[in-house]
Order: C-alpha cells, then structure tokens, then sequence
C-alpha cells in the first residue's frame, strides 16, 4: 500500500459492474496509483470483472467497511468472522492489497456507555481469526480508529495499538482518518506518533469531510509528523460526495460538504499531492 489514492465513495457507494466501470475510469483520468473500494454490499460486487478492470488500466486497490449491525464483534463475534470472511475472500478475489476501515465494529455502533472487558474481548477474537484468515488470503488487515459519535470502541491511535498488540498478530496495520484526528486526538501529529510503525495507511479528510484544504486540519503538522516517522504507505484522499441513506445516517452526514466531485478532486487533490511532495512522501 503505497502512492496517492482515492475513496470510490467520490464517484459511487454501490460497487457493482457500473459503478465499478465508472469510478475505476475516473481514477485512471485522475492519475490515481490505486482506489479503496467500499465494499458495503458485497453481494452486488463482481470479483472477477473488478480484478480485470484493474489488472487492465494498472491500478491498485484496497477494500474497506463497517460491520454491518448484526455483525458487530463486540456483541456476537462469530457473526462478525463470519461477515469479515466473506469479505475478505472478495477483496481477495478481487486482487485488493488489504481489507480495513471499522473492521471492529459498526459505523454508528454505540452503547450509550463505555466499553466493556467483555466488548473488547469479544473485538480481538474476531479481529485475531480474521486477521489470520486474511493473511492466509494475502491481505494486510488493517482497523480504523474513529470518532466517538460514529463507534464507541476505538477512538485513538493508542487505542487501535492497544487492541493490536492485545490481539497479537502481525499483518494487522492502524489505518489513521484526519478527520476522525481532528476530533479525538490532541493534535494529529501525538496520533500519527502513537501509531508509530504500525500506520500503513492514512485517509487525508478535511475537518468537515470536505474539499481538503478548506478546513481546519492542520495538514503540515499532519504531513511534518508523518515525514518524521518515515511513513511509507498508502495516501488516500476521502471525502462524501456520494452517501446511501443508511451510511449517511451512521456517519451524521446531513448536507452536501463539497459542491460536486469536481470541486473535491480538482482542488483538494492538487492541494494534497502538493502537500505530499513538499514533505516528500510520494
């Protein structure tokens, strides 16, 4: 995972041979070195077609999501294995590099409370078996923390290598979201440093899930910090252009935070790949 990516949430949030068709010839227009695919609904994902298209235009992929509500491993984690496998053998099938994002849990899970011993215990069993299974697959596995209004049990970077480390494996990654740093970390360079070696992966987000640069992240401590540690993974821009009814609902997200993708990838992608020039991370 590495090069200057792109959330196909830009162009669709449904990865089906359409959708698959079009985003994957907008990432190519765009220069992408690969694409996170959302793979929300794997049933309408076409594994075989999506590995030709990219196999053809040289493109890259990895995969994400957010466990669906009767898959969350806090509360039954064989349910959420079960869900992980079946995802994981897509992305597999499809030639993706990795599977990450809420991999814990769900996008607006939350008790109301703090978690529990029996929470996390249950969180590391499923990420324990299916961060085995995806290795035997060939994917790096990754967990992303997020904020406290979308999941209530991993927030931080300390918290994602804390859970890592209780889980014990080694193909598990911290896949850290400036905008989710924005809210829970104090200052995004004391996250990037405690994820350390473990961050493979990055979503550039402005603080309003907007046009990057446009917002109150402070992207050159962000890209400074990042420098510092030697980071060399992957660099995806994210921003919700595109948003189904139900993940709208789980990530809060209730007005248009850019004007169109346009305005998304022809300014805040310059803004971003000019960032990880100048800090010399591509």
């Amino acid at each position: 995972m590495q090069g200057f990516g792109v959330h196909t949430s830009m162009w669709t949030m449904n990865w089906d041979r359409a959708g698959a068709e079009r985003t994957i010839a907008a990432a190519v227009g765009y220069g992408m070195d690969f694409i996170e695919i959302a793979l929300v609904n794997p049933a309408v994902v076409d594994p075989a077609h999506t590995r030709a298209l990219l196999e053809q235009n040289n493109l890259r992929a990895v995969c994400s999501l957010g466990l669906p509500e009767g898959a969350w491993p806090s509360i039954d984690p064989e349910a959420g294995i079960a869900h992980l496998k079946q995802v994981i053998d897509v992305a597999a099938e499809m030639g993706a590099e990795a599977l990450s994002g809420v991999t814990y849990g769900g996008i607006g899970q939350r008790t109301g409370v703090p978690p529990t011993t029996v929470e996390y215990d249950n969180v590391a069993r499923a990420l324990e078996v299916s961060g085995r299974y995806a290795k035997q697959k060939g994917l790096a596995f990754g967990i992303e923390p997020v904020n406290r209004y979308e999941n209530h049990l991993i927030n931080t970077a300390a918290q994602a290598r804390w859970m890592i480390e209780k889980v014990g494996a080694d193909n598990i990654f911290i896949h850290l979201d400036t905008y989710h740093m924005n809210i829970e970390e104090k200052g995004a360079g004391n996250g990037i440093i405690d994820a350390g070696d473990l961050l493979r992966y990055i979503h550039m987000s402005e603080s309003d899930r907007g046009t990057p640069g446009e917002g109150t992240c402070d992207w050159d401590e962000i890209h400074a910090t990042l420098a510092a540690i030697g980071f060399k993974g992957g660099i995806a821009m994210e921003s919700f252009i595109n948003m189904p009814p139900e993940l709208a609902y789980g990530l809060a997200v209730w007005r248009p935070v850019a004007p169109s993708f346009e305005d998304v990838m022809e300014k805040g992608l310059p803004f971003l790949r000019n960032k990880a020039r100048q800090y010399r991370l591509v």
